[in-house]
């Protein structure tokens, strides 16, 4: 079964604050049928660890004032800031550092898997999951 749209909105809402702190390579996969246990991944890059956690804190602020006062079930690697998970139970929003995105490569867990639309209104036109996906290595991506 599809994830819900009620999800799905959710997720957009957390993709568009997470690109307005220019969070980079923002993907999300429909992991309904996979797991038993969320319906959505959402991974977003971040360059240093100061931008993992504000990426993260702004996406935490606009579920809260835009969706019904959405909060996580839990947060996990806050004092890290190379890879900061948020649960809301439905999804699991994934903020990663690039060096550690790249080294655990989430995205291929997940390949399988439909990737959500999330409409940013500046999506780039082939990012790391793209390569990541498809095992190509980074120097090729043009």
């Amino acid at each position: 079964m599809p994830a819900l749209q009620d999800s799905i909105n959710a997720v957009r809402v957390a993709a568009e604050a997470a690109d307005r702190i220019k969070a980079t390579d923002i993907v999300a996969f429909d992991v309904a049928d996979l797991l038993g246990i969320t319906d959505i991944m959402m991974i977003a890059g971040a360059s240093n660890e100061r931008q993992v956690l504000a990426v993260a804190e702004e996406i935490e602020k606009d579920l809260y004032l835009k969706c019904d006062g959405r909060q996580p079930r839990s947060r996990e690697g806050l004092t890290e800031g190379q890879w900061v998970l948020l649960d809301y139970g439905d999804f699991v929003v994934h903020v990663m550092h690039e060096e550690s995105r790249e080294f655990y490569g989430l995205e291929r867990l997940w390949k399988d898997c439909a990737s959500i639309d999330l409409q940013l209104a500046h999506p780039e036109e082939r990012s790391l999951s793209d390569a990541v996906r498809s095992n190509e290595p980074m120097a090729a991506i043009d």
